[in-house]
């Protein structure tokens, strides 16, 4: 009995494998791999000689405010009548002070430069190749197929073989 039950089971698997199939190796004809192209920003980078102006402390140009601020007031002074002349004197005054300030922080004769290096960058685009995969030409049986394939297989793929009935 044990014999008939094993004989029944091993049968059965037959069966099973008849109807899923089975494993083989076909023998690798060609292999091509698939590119695609991506694109990447790279920075580059570069060292540059630079004129810097000298800072230096212009003592709020009191000089050209005070000098700039009496000759407008006797500017001003000469127009205007009563408290008319008062207030040409105030005005051309202040004008004056603000004429003299602009002027003597103009004054650059005296400035002095050094050079610095200074690192400028900018993004470069950059092209290359990736491979995606790879396109895999087959013969199994007599018969050429082609599949694509994450891998290089090699000399041999591994493929599935069923036969099912045709009814």
């Amino acid at each position: 009995m044990r014999k008939l039950l094993a004989l029944v089971i091993a049968m059965g698997a037959v069966a099973q494998a008849s109807a899923d199939g089975y494993t083989d190796y076909a023998k690798v004809k060609n292999v091509e791999p698939q590119y695609e192209q991506v694109k990447t920003d790279r920075q580059v980078c570069w060292n540059e000689t630079v004129n810097v102006k000298d800072k230096r402390d212009r003592g709020g140009n009191t000089a050209g405010l005070i000098l700039g601020g009496v000759t407008g007031a006797v500017v001003g002074h000469q127009f205007g009548k009563g408290h008319g002349k008062d207030a040409m004197t105030a005005i051309g005054a202040v004008t004056g002070a603000m004429v003299g300030r602009q002027w003597g922080n103009n004054d650059d004769r005296d400035d002095t430069y050094h050079t610095e290096q200074v690192q400028r960058c900018r993004s470069e685009p950059e092209w290359t190749q990736r491979v995606t995969g790879y396109r895999v030409t087959y013969e199994y049986a007599g018969k050429r197929y082609t599949t694509f394939s994450t891998s290089d297989p090699g000399r041999e793929i591994k493929v599935n073989v069923a036969v099912n009935p045709i009814l």
